[in-house]
């Protein structure tokens, strides 16, 4: 094994892509493709229809983006103790978590949102106790159903990312704490959990661009989300590309918006060496 697969290799800035090297043959070429592409798409094709739609495709975006951050914070939340109890907790927390971890990890999501709103949803209108309590209202309603979902996935997932990244951690600087005196509260805010949460950035990134490709699933327990607008668009017009490559754009952008928004935070935040 030679050194070059044992050890990382460290980047410099000027190993990063420059706006000229955006500027050769191929990559020239490419960019022709696709802006004959995009002509091609906006004369030959129909969008005749896009000013009608465009208030509920506004919508749509704003309740994905919801159904996202809402989903990304809670989970992530849950993902911090799920990730420390397996490397530091006791064997009756330490097991649970990571039964949850496979669980989770092993069955299709579309299958956990279903057992929630048509296995789970289903159970509480029976008990009238929950009918008249002030949680009725939303609990019949499907948003609460598919936030649970994608919060307990991401919780899942981002919860062995941490699991790797907590005990990634170099044992020198948590022991250097202790010796500063540090309790162990104040080790964990000021050191464990930042070091931690550097070394996971990246991964949390691809993690976060995922959980954006599965807010459409929530559109099969009714929530109209900017998929469920389209499908509508589908049906009312009976156009099949028009709508899809609108999406499949629309997604595009905001994954490209997500991939810029962690690229500048990693660059305030250095993980460097983390």
């Amino acid at each position: 094994m030679t050194n070059e697969t044992t050890h990382a290799v460290a980047f410099t800035p000027e190993d990063l892509p420059t706006a000229r090297s955006f500027f050769v043959p191929h990559r020239i070429v490419m960019m022709l493709v696709f802006a004959a592409f995009v002509v091609a798409v906006a004369v030959f094709m129909r969008w005749d229809w896009l000013p009608r739609y465009l208030p509920r495709l506004g919508w749509g975006i704003l309740v994905s983006l919801v159904m996202l951050f809402s989903t990304a914070i809670l989970g992530f939340l849950l993902a911090v103790p799920i990730g420390l109890v397996q490397v530091t907790g006791p064997w009756f927390l330490k097991l649970p978590a990571k039964v949850f971890c496979i669980v989770i990890r092993g069955t299709p999501l579309l299958l956990q949102l279903w057992l929630l709103y048509y296995g789970l949803g289903s159970l509480f209108p029976q008990f009238p106790a929950i009918r008249q309590s002030f949680l009725w209202p939303y609990l019949r309603e499907a948003w609460p159903y598919g936030v649970a979902a994608l919060t307990v996935s991401f919780a899942a997932y981002e919860g062995e990312v941490m699991r790797g990244a907590f005990a990634g951690v170099p044992p020198g600087e948590l022991e250097a704490a202790k010796a500063y005196g540090m309790s162990p509260w104040t080790m964990f805010r000021r050191i464990w959990l930042p070091r931690a949460i550097h070394r996971a950035l990246p991964t949390l990134n691809g993690e976060t661009v995922l959980q954006l490709k599965s807010t459409p699933l929530v559109a099969t327990v009714t929530v109209v989300d900017v998929y469920a607008v389209i499908s509508k668009v589908r049906q009312e017009t009976f156009l099949t590309y028009e709508p899809l490559l609108l999406l499949a754009l629309i997604y595009m952008c905001l994954t490209g918006i997500l991939v810029v928004a962690f690229r500048t935070f990693e660059n305030r935040i250095p993980t460097r060496g983390a």
